[in-house]
């Protein structure tokens, strides 16, 4: 079963101000927590597409949003492909381009590929390396570990997981896989935690977690996926419409934070003002609220693994300025 604890879903949604006859963009279905929440708001002349590149999510979310019939639209893809999808799905455009009133990000990996152990995740459960978030691509990070030159694996490391040992664990790797192949999460695991010097594993989260995140971002280009996506997202926002994304780590986030800031850069609003009201200028967007939305303590006692999560909220200008 498809169980994923959606993290932010109220603020989330009531983030994208939802119209009853409006278009809305779930870019990350997953456990269609947020996707239902967004349905159930709509009413017959209202539209959710939803995007993931996960069989196993789309096939949870057909039976979970059955009873919101045709106004539902599940597509099978990887969210940089947003406007594709939104074309194939016959959004209205203006200049070539669809137009919607909402989309969503929420970035990472759903619990079910964390907590599924031959999904390849997880440094918890021993499985085969896999990682893949879309089955049908070639590229694992069985490949990765294996083939790749240790420069490139280091690199890995230390952008993606901005670990201070990259080099450290990237040799002991190709020094592994001289002897034999490193085929599972277990081996890759160990690997990991003997490169770290046992004063800094006694403290902090597991010491293979920003190996493992590093490579799952890897496998999957997560990072790159994330920037064209959202690119095309302001395209595609008809005026007044909102994009929200939840993202959980600070590589994910300053992506957003620096994207949502060139669009805005003109806002001459003192700091403390918690919406833009000076119309931004020659920026498309005003930021809604200015700054990121964190988890309440009563969501972290239930999803420990929201700690991390920031919300950001921006909204597309009817105008250059404020009427």
């Amino acid at each position: 079963m498809f169980h994923h604890v959606t993290v932010l879903k109220e603020e989330s949604v009531k983030g994208l101000n939802i119209r009853p006859d409006g278009i809305y963009v779930d870019c990350t279905l997953g456990g269609a927590g947020h996707s239902e929440l967004i349905a159930s708001q709509l009413g017959p002349q209202g539209r959710l597409i939803a995007l993931d590149q996960d069989e196993a999510a789309l096939a949870n979310a057909r039976m979970k949003l059955a009873a919101y019939g045709d106004i539902v639209t599940l597509v099978k893809s990887n969210f940089r492909y947003l406007k594709m999808a939104l074309k194939q799905a016959r959004v209205p455009e203006k200049d070539g381009i669809p137009q919607v009133d909402g989309i969503l990000f929420d970035l990472g990996v759903s619990s079910p590929q964390l907590d599924e152990a031959d999904r390849g995740f997880s440094y918890n459960l021993d499985a085969e390396l896999d990682m893949r978030m879309d089955r049908e691509q070639s590229l694992t990070a069985k490949e990765i570990v294996n083939e790749w030159e240790e420069r490139e694996i280091s690199n890995i490391l230390r952008d993606y997981g901005e670990e201070k040992f990259a080099r450290k664990i990237a040799a002991n790797i190709v020094k592994a896989r001289e002897k034999a192949p490193i085929d599972t999460t277990g081996q890759l695991a160990e690997i990991v935690k003997v490169s770290i010097p046992a004063a800094t594993r006694r403290t902090g989260p597991h010491p293979a977690k920003r190996s493992f995140q590093a490579l799952r971002i890897a496998v999957n280009d997560e990072l790159g996926a994330f920037q064209e996506a959202l690119d095309q997202a302001i395209d595609c926002l008809a005026p007044g419409g909102r994009v929200a994304v939840i993202t959980f780590h600070s590589l994910e986030d300053r992506i957003c934070k620096t994207t949502f800031a060139k669009e805005v850069a003109s806002c001459s609003c003192p700091t403390d003002f918690p919406i833009c009201v000076c119309g931004g200028g020659d920026g498309r967007l005003r930021l809604t609220p200015r700054k990121p939305i964190v988890p309440t303590e009563a969501e972290l006692e239930i999803n420990p693994r929201a700690r991390s999560s920031r919300l950001r909220i921006a909204e597309k200008l009817v105008t250059n300025e404020i009427e």
